[in-house]
């Protein structure tokens, strides 16, 4: 279990800077109000639930009433997901970063250098490390429990040493504070971690860090599925020159599905999760930091299961998403599983061996 705070503990400022919060504030919104004049202008547009996606926005505007984080998860096709599937959001959305996304993004794309760290840093997006760039890349590198931390509320501690001194909020090397202007964030993700381009929009295997968000968060975040369609075609990953320019005049599909009833599809993995995490503490005799956790729980055989198993049923609520919009129910038996994919080569960009579908795992 994590740590409760002290009314004794030394915590950051309630929220960055006021000119950090004006150039996140321009930055979110001008890219999102492009993105809307790029999709309704350009595009043919399909939005299904979007009022009930707003409506849980709405609620969630007071930052005080917040009860727990928002966590949504969507398929990935196109370089260009994120933020161009935000320009459904009506405009009123885009200037308020406070209850905007919280998003991933590959290190050494988006923050390869000062510049551009800089633009999506205020763009609210986490420097994410790949194993095939970087050795701080993987499962238990810092960013995944950067949006644990996120999802849930400050402060996150260690106890208090035996001398009986303050102690310090226990934050990330690398990563900013998680203000109090950001308890109980929203966070995006795309489970499946890299862009996968497949004719009848099957999907690969969710990777596990989702998981994490579900299973380690401080209560269990809402979680909310998302189908879409339509980027592929606005940036094909075979597509001729001029590669870097956007096509246009396509019919882009979203689909905001409900609110997972979590207790439901995750409360017996959570109990788990929580019976392992304080028979671990019991017998070392060390609480966690919220986030942080020792290799018994990162690399043990039960903790895998657990996430293995939670990553499958979040895919499987996206899936629900994706027959809503009456995509052909027929995919292949064991694309859900990461063996499956194993067979691939180890490249960035390729046509996968098994499913023949465009692969680009820079994005």
């Amino acid at each position: 279990m994590s740590t409760p705070p002290s009314s004794s503990t030394k915590l950051p400022p309630e929220q960055p800077t006021l000119s950090w919060r004006m150039t996140s504030s321009l930055i979110m919104g001008l890219t999102a109000s492009l993105s809307r004049v790029f999709l309704y202008g350009l595009n043919s547009v399909q939005v299904t639930g979007l009022q009930r996606f707003l409506d849980i926005l709405d609620r969630r505007k007071d930052v005080n009433k917040r009860q727990r984080g928002l966590l949504t998860v969507c398929n990935h096709i196109s370089v260009m997901d994120d933020p161009l599937m935000w320009g459904v959001l009506p405009f009123r959305y885009a200037f308020n970063p406070s209850n905007h996304r919280w998003g991933l993004g590959a290190h050494d794309i988006c923050f390869k250098n000062d510049l551009l760290g800089a633009f999506f840093s205020a763009g609210q997006v986490l420097p994410t490390h790949r194993l095939k760039h970087s050795s701080q890349g993987g499962l238990f590198q810092p960013t995944p429990a950067q949006a644990i931390r996120l999802l849930s509320a400050r402060p996150f501690v260690k106890p208090a040493p035996s001398g009986g001194a303050v102690p310090d909020e226990v934050n990330i090397p690398g990563l900013p504070p998680v203000y109090a202007q950001n308890r109980y964030s929203w966070v995006h993700v795309f489970p499946e971690a890299c862009v996968h381009q497949h004719p009848k929009m099957f999907m690969r295997y969710f990777k596990w860090g989702v998981s994490r968000m579900i299973l380690e968060s401080e209560p269990m975040p809402d979680v909310l599925p998302i189908f879409i369609d339509g980027t592929q075609h606005i940036m094909s990953e075979d597509r001729g020159w001029p590669r870097a320019i956007p096509r246009f005049g396509v019919n882009f599909r979203v689909a905001f599905g409900e609110l997972i009833d979590t207790e439901k599809i995750f409360g017996d993995l959570r109990a788990q999760w929580q019976e392992l995490v304080k028979r671990h503490e019991m017998r070392t005799r060390t609480p966690r930091v919220l986030g942080e956790l020792s290799d018994e729980l990162k690399y043990g055989e039960e903790a895998v299961k657990i996430r293995v198993e939670v990553a499958r049923r979040v895919r499987e609520e996206v899936l629900k998403v994706r027959r809503s919009l009456d995509y052909p129910d027929e995919e292949p038996i064991g694309f859900e599983l990461a063996e499956t994919w194993r067979s691939e080569p180890a490249k960035d960009k390729f046509k996968s061996n098994v499913d023949d579908s465009l692969v680009n795992k820079r994005q």
